[in-house]
Order: structure tokens, then C-alpha cells, then sequence
């Protein structure tokens, strides 16, 4: 449920009626924007009367959300939310470009990529310490070493970090040593993990599991906000279908779905959706133009010889000449890469 408060309102009225709204066991979430300030109902709503709210001089309406996700909601938050990561603000007019390898191998070469992505104009920094991998053979990242050597990486270039945590295990060094914290599609709806997230501060870049409906997706995000952390990022990352050409399909309507139901701001990640490297510019491109608020991109100085996932990494030369055409798109959209 949500409540549209009168332009007129004073803050003692407004606390007023927020009191009366706690007294029945209810939260209160608050959103300023532009035009109206929205309070935001959360709870056991079945003790309300709609009547009795009404009643109050400084409301303007009062309104039902039947969509079970009530934080993650625009209803709730009309204006876009803008995460900071780190000084690094996504959301609105500011656009996300992280980059970086599948997985970090080894020091000098991920200090030595992260110079190059920022000269070419990336933002953030992405790298893998803790591999989620199809087969229990393949390389499963350096772990905690990983994130050392992006901190040393961060500490050279003022790169934010962005890495993907696998479980609850290693949540309290996740959040002392990254930026911003990468639930993968698998792990989207592994609710205890969401949970925990909840309780941390952390920017969140929450991936779509590769089956998962826009609800289910949001219904994820709010797993965390519900949690009071708000500062969850969107990823699609594409979706698994009947078509076998690729690795999977960019799904790039979800973009503007997304934003429509949503204040919370979306990335998209070619490199998985596509999984060869051809595609990658022409997705990245399109997701641009679909007026996503950022991408992640995987490069790799010499991808053939990667650790993990070389044939959907870009290198270093082909990520500068794609952000040449990126930057003038972003130019149509109105949006902007700002680096720290």
C-alpha cells in the first residue's frame, strides 16, 4: 500500500501520520521525489482502513500494490535510485562500465588490464576470485589471493571492484575487500545468501538466474532490500532457451521492463548472455540504445589462452575501439560514464 502525501504537508504532519501508520505494527518507507512525496506501507495491511487514512488533510490518495515485490517497486520510489560504488554513482544519467577478466590468474596481469580498461574508460573494475563452474574440474578461482590482487589492481587505477560471492561463508571478507558484491545467475534465488546481504551495506549487482521471470527476479531484489540494504543493482545477463548457437539469449527487453517496474537500475552483461566474442559489440550496443544504466564486459589480455571463459572475452584493443562507438551512443541516451 502506498500513500501520496500533499505538496502542502508539513514534516510534523507527515510524522504525524507515519506515527499512526507504526502504531498498527506497520514500517514505513519514505520516498521524496520531484513531484510528491510516497509513503510506502510494509506489513500486515489487513488492519488498515483505507477510510481512516483518508481522513488525514495531507493525503492525497491512497493505493493497493498487488505486486507482491513492494520495496523494488516504482509505485514505491517514483524517481530512479542512483547506487554510489564506492564514488562511482549507477543510476540515472550515470552509467556503469565495468570490465574486466572471467577470472583474476595472477598480479601483474590484472594490474596491468585494469590500466588499460580505465584508459579506454571503464569505471569499475570486474574480476572473478571464487568460480561458479559448470564441471567440478575446471578452474574454480584463486579465492581470497584473487581479491587481494584486485585490491592491489583498485589501488593502482581507483578502480571499484566488483566480484561475485558464491555463499554465506565468505560474506564478512566480501565486505571488507570488494566494492560491489556479484550474486550470480545461480545463485539468485538462494534466498539465505540474499538474506545475509540484507544485512550488510554493500552495493549488490544481482544477476537473473537463467530461467527466472522478471518477478522472480525482482522478488529476489527484494530478499535483500527487505532486508534494509536498498542498494541492489539489476544484471541480465541472457536467458537459456531452445536456441543452441549461442551460449544463451540476451534477453534485451528486460531493460525497459525492468525500469518500468522498477526505480532500481539495470546492467546488461553481454559477454555471458552471447558466449563468443563476435557478438558482444553489437549486444553491447543494443543495450545501450535500450537505455540500460550500465554494462560488464569480460576482457582478457590473450583470451585463447584465458583460465576461464577466453571465447567471450574481448581484449584490451577491441574493448578501447567498442567504447569509441559506446560513448557516442551514451551521448543519444543522454548518459555518462564518470570515472573516480
Amino acid at each position: 500500500m502506498i500513500i501520496h502525501i500533499s505538496n502542502n504537508a508539513t514534516e510534523a504532519q507527515i510524522e504525524e501520520l507515519i506515527g499512526a501508520i507504526q502504531s498498527l505494527g506497520l514500517r514505513v518507507h519514505t520516498s521524496v521525489g520531484d513531484v510528491r512525496t510516497v509513503l510506502g506501507l510494509i506489513g500486515d495491511l489487513s488492519q488498515v482502513d483505507v477510510n481512516t487514512l483518508k481522513k488525514y488533510q495531507i493525503v492525497d490518495g491512497v493505493y493497493r500494490i498487488s505486486a507482491p515485490y513492494k520495496k523494488a517497486n516504482r509505485q514505491f520510489h517514483e524517481k530512479d535510485s542512483i547506487i554510489d560504488v564506492d564514488g562511482v554513482k549507477i543510476g540515472g544519467s550515470n552509467f556503469m562500465m565495468c570490465a574486466g577478466p572471467c577470472s583474476v590468474e595472477n598480479e601483474e596481469d590484472t594490474v596491468e588490464l585494469a590500466k588499460l580498461l580505465k584508459e579506454a574508460g571503464a569505471n569499475t573494475l570486474r574480476g572473478g576470485a571464487f568460480k561458479p563452474r559448470t564441471s567440478p574440474y575446471s578452474f574454480q578461482g584463486l579465492g581470497i589471493e584473487g581479491l587481494r590482487i584486485l585490491n592491489i589492481a583498485k589501488e593502482e587505477t581507483g578502480l571499484p571492484i566488483v566480484s561475485e560471492l558464491m555463499g554465506t561463508e565468505h560474506i564478512d571478507i566480501f565486505v571488507d575487500m570488494v566494492d560491489c558484491i556479484q550474486v550470480g545467475a545461480r545463485n539468485m534465488q538462494n534466498y539465505d545468501l540474499l538474506k545475509a546481504l540484507g544485512q550488510t551495506n554493500k552495493p549488490i549487482l544481482l544477476k537473473r538466474g537463467m530461467s527466472a521471470t522478471y518477478e522472480e527476479w525482482l522478488m529476489s531484489a527484494e530478499y535483500i532490500m527487505a532486508g534494509g540494504n536498498n542498494n541492489v543493482i539489476f544484471c541480465e545477463r541472457g536467458i537459456r532457451t531452445f536456441e543452441t548457437a549461442t551460449r544463451n539469449t540476451l534477453d534485451i527487453q528486460a531493460v525497459p521492463v525492468i525500469q518500468k517496474e522498477s526505480h532500481l537500475p539495470i546492467v546488461v552483461d553481454p559477454s555471458h548472455a552471447a558466449g563468443v566474442r563476435y557478438l558482444i559489440p553489437s549486444m553491447a550496443k543494443a543495450a545501450v540504445m535500450s537505455g540500460a544504466n550500465g554494462m560488464q564486459i569480460e576482457v582478457h589480455q590473450n583470451p585463447e589462452k584465458a583460465w576461464s571463459d577466453g571465447q567471450q572475452c574481448l581484449t584490451p584493443a577491441e574493448f578501447k575501439e567498442l567504447m569509441i562507438t559506446i560513448n557516442m551512443l551514451l551521448e543519444i541516451e543522454g548518459k555518462t560514464i564518470i570515472q573516480k
